[in-house]
């Protein structure tokens, strides 16, 4: 008996990013606001239950770069999965590309996460929350965040998810030059060139965060050993106290009232904060192409643009729709592969995953 799900994995941008010291495991410590966005790929999962005795996956793709092998992150996810509910059969993965390859949208990460839940509903059986987060954490960084969707804080080596309160939608253009970035040469890029110097910064920052949370359990060190294995509720607390302390970066204008007496997203108010990706740093210098997007961004009235992850994708955040298809259309022109778009708030996130 075969059952059919089909999902929709949506990309994710980065409103910042803080690149850390180096770590024993040679990953870094990193410190970034996740936000779901509107664009995605699609992902169909078919289960034949008794087709073996043991788990069997499998994985079709159209687009070449795509693997196809035990290296594909639902490939991975999807074998855990099974093991850990005990379940046995033939797994077929079909992945509908639209988002990039190497982009920096977190797509392959998107992807495994929208295997690992039409996996669950095919097999009317589900993994507890904690059980899933361990999982996706086991598979790769940005998996986590994308099994909470919205606007998410990441910390450790972006692994460790806090779920914060949402930023209203905001229209965002998405562009997406043909050059891939790879993240492990960005990294090593960036020890090379950076590292050293900032490491004192980050760790400030990082207290900062960790000390502003509300809470009566325990000082910022136990905070900061808080891991995807906590409980959900542990996890909300320690994600209002950072939001409190995010909402301080922006806290300049504290009437929320722009000029013209409009009502200005808050979003914004962290943007003029300085919130910056570090890997622009080196990411830019080695593909100047990159930074030439960001510019046309700028140029096409964007309130603020910025790489996404490592690249190459790159995003505007834009004041309406009407500006972002604009901008969109005007970027076209010029030769870019632009894409308008919305962030995703949590609850739409997770409306709108399972295809109807």
């Amino acid at each position: 008996m075969t059952m059919t799900v089909t999902v929709r994995s949506f990309a994710k941008i980065n409103l910042g990013l803080r690149i850390g010291a180096a770590r024993a495991d040679g990953f870094h410590e990193l410190l970034t606001v996740y936000q779901t966005i509107g664009l995605h790929d699609v992902i169909r999962v078919s289960v034949e239950r008794g087709a073996s005795r043991g788990t069997k996956v499998e994985i079709r793709c159209a687009d070449p770069r795509v693997p196809k092998d035990e290296s594909n992150t639902c490939y991975r996810i999807v074998e855990r999965a099974m093991e850990a509910l005990r379940a046995r059969g033939r797994v077929v993965i079909e992945i509908e590309k639209r988002l990039p390859v190497q982009g920096g949208l977190g797509g392959a990460s998107a992807n495994a996460v929208a295997a690992l839940l039409g996996l669950e509903r095919a097999l009317r059986k589900s993994l507890p929350s904690a059980e899933r987060l361990r999982i996706a954490a086991e598979v790769g960084s940005d998996l986590p965040l994308f099994l909470v969707g919205g606007t998410v804080l990441g910390v450790g080596r972006g692994e460790q998810v806090y779920p914060l309160p949402d930023f209203p939608v905001m229209d965002c253009v998405v562009v997406t030059p043909k050059v891939g970035v790879s993240t492990p040469k960005a990294f090593a890029d960036w020890d090379r060139v950076c590292g050293q110097g900032l490491k004192p910064r980050f760790q400030e920052e990082l207290n900062a965060a960790l000390k502003g949370r509300s809470s009566t359990e325990g000082s910022s060190t136990k905070a900061a050993k808080l891991t995807v294995l906590n409980t959900s509720d542990r996890m909300g607390e320690l994600g209002r106290g950072l939001s409190a302390w995010l909402s301080g970066l922006y806290s300049g204008a504290p009437s929320g009232i722009a000029r013209g007496g409009r009502a200005e997203n808050p979003l914004l108010w962290l943007v003029r904060a300085g919130i910056e990706n570090d890997f622009e740093r080196v990411v830019f210098p080695e593909y100047p192409e990159l930074s030439e997007g960001k510019s046309a961004l700028l140029r096409s009235g964007a309130k603020y643009a910025s790489l996404s992850g490592s690249g190459s994708t790159l995003y505007g955040l834009f004041a309406s729709r009407e500006a972002a298809l604009r901008a969109a259309v005007r970027l076209g022109k010029q030769g870019w592969a632009a894409q308008a778009t919305t962030t995703l708030p949590r609850r739409a996130y997770w409306k709108r995953v399972v295809a109807g």
